[in-house]
């Protein structure tokens, strides 16, 4: 429900002499704030912390609303939990950022149950009933990893590798995510189409440092030094770095072909340096597009059913100083 906030002033009485009549008046103003209830993945990356920032900008005090934030920590269950509470608090929306795709119709089922209407973000959700939520937006995960495969097969041709056996070290997000599932695809199509690229090994860094740093260190130790290493997103490509810096072994210009994706500030300096050479970006900034929907559906009018944000891919000679200064992730 929406809140109401009132603010009551009076003003003090006055006695001008032993009868004099006195003043009171009692002028009250209210404000309704829109309450939105926002089930965020966890801060397992840069990227993740700066979309749950945009969101906190987007939907806040000063632009009507009143933001309920619980962090799941990377666990659906505790988004199931965020989610019931968040209907028993009666929020006028609800906003879920899922961490799989799977498993949300029972609970969907019951904000639906409650008139809550729910809005997707960055990952998607598999409901075989679509009007469990009104609009999802993110990212085209498969486009933007179909042309970051595409940009692989011409750096190798340019290098004369095509028919040079290609080994491709894969690090994978957290399993069952969109972004895993079609970045995945993505390599995985691309390896079926070109004979002489291998993946050589998939390995679960869950979209972070720490998790990839130690299991590239695992894999490096005990397997060659691949080719490529296709990284999921921006935190893992940092734990590969690390890994690989601590073993002496190149990377970037004249080493290993580092693909990240996010583009995130940091990835884009290090590209810009030379030590990563694709950032396929991710825009994290969803609290704007949010924003719009929650006051489209205020005015009853009906948003799209799906909002993709535009993004690019980025080489080092892309990257400008002024890029960087202007990046505000």
């Amino acid at each position: 429900m929406k809140r109401l906030t009132l603010i009551f002033c009076a003003l003090a009485l006055l006695l001008l002499g032993g009868c004099a009549p006195y003043v009171r008046q009692t002028p009250e103003e209210e404000t309704t704030l829109i309450t939105v209830g926002f089930s965020q993945v966890g801060a397992e990356s840069d990227w993740r912390v700066a979309n749950t920032e945009s969101m906190r900008e987007s939907l806040s005090e000063e632009n009507g609303f009143e933001l309920l934030f619980d962090n799941a920590r990377q666990k659906q269950e505790n988004q199931f939990k965020a989610i019931r509470t968040f209907i028993q608090q009666d929020v006028d929306y609800i906003v879920l950022a899922p961490v799989t795709e799977t498993g949300w119709e029972s609970v969907l089922e019951e904000a639906r149950a409650a008139n809550i209407p729910v809005i997707i973000v960055d990952r998607q959700v598999e409901v075989n009933d679509t009007t469990l939520f009104t609009s999802w937006v993110g990212s085209d995960f498969r486009k933007t990893a179909d042309e970051a495969v595409a940009w692989l097969a011409e750096a190798l041709d340019a290098r004369a590798e095509t028919d040079t056996d290609v080994q491709i070290l894969h690090l994978q997000g957290t399993p069952g995510s969109t972004a895993q599932l079609q970045r995945s695809a993505a390599l995985e199509a691309g390896a079926f189409k070109h004979q002489s690229w291998t993946i050589a090994a998939q390995l679960n860094g869950d979209f972070t440092q720490a998790k990839a740093y130690e299991e590239t260190r695992a894999y490096l130790a005990n397997n060659p030094v691949p080719d490529v290493v296709y990284c999921e997103n921006d935190n893992m490509c940092f734990g590969v770095m690390q890994a690989m810096d601590e073993l002496g072994i190149a990377y970037g210009e004249g080493g290993v072909t580092l693909i990240t994706f996010d583009a995130v500030h940091r990835a884009l300096s290090y590209c810009k340096d030379g030590k990563i050479d694709l950032c396929a970006e991710c825009n994290p900034l969803h609290g704007p597009r949010v924003r719009a929907i929650i006051e489209q559906l205020e005015r009853g009018e009906t948003p799209e059913k799906r909002s993709y944000l535009s993004e690019q891919l980025f080489m080092k000679d892309r990257i400008t100083d002024e890029l960087l200064e202007s990046r505000i992730y």
